[in-house]
Order: C-alpha cells, then sequence, then structure tokens
C-alpha cells in the first residue's frame, strides 16, 4: 500500500490499516524505527482493535419475556 507524501510531509493513511488498527480521527499514533531500519507505525495508546467477533459481541437489549413468548406461541395475543 503505497501513499503520497504532502508538501507539509503529511500522508493519509491507508483504510485497510486505519480498520486493522484501529484508528479513528482524534487518535494518537506512534512511529517506531525498527532494527532493521523500517518504520513501524502503532496506536500510541496500546489498545489493541476489536476483532470483528468482538464488534459483533453485545446484547440485543430487553426482549420478550418467557410468558409473551409463549403467548405469542399459543397464538394468544
Amino acid at each position: 500500500m503505497a501513499t503520497t507524501v504532502t508538501a507539509k510531509g503529511q500522508v493519509t493513511i491507508p483504510k485497510r490499516v486505519r480498520d486493522f488498527l484501529g484508528i479513528v480521527p482524534g487518535s494518537q499514533v506512534d512511529f517506531h524505527r525498527a532494527a532493521d531500519g523500517s518504520v513501524i507505525l502503532m496506536r500510541a495508546d496500546r489498545k489493541r482493535p476489536a476483532s470483528r467477533f468482538e464488534k459483533l459481541r453485545g446484547h440485543a437489549g430487553k426482549g420478550l419475556g418467557t410468558d409473551a413468548i409463549m403467548a405469542l406461541t399459543r397464538g394468544e395475543t
């Protein structure tokens, strides 16, 4: 994934990288130089982004109680 540096030295982080790292507007990032000379981009808060499964986890909210479900099943509504 290549990107272009602007005259101000700014770059746009590709969407796939932002999504992978969980970077959103206002996020802070760190750049680290590795021993081999490469540069590593990391979130400054070191939080791990939510996995695709964690994003789906949750509660559907308050639903029907057992009595209401049984009434629907019996056609009593």
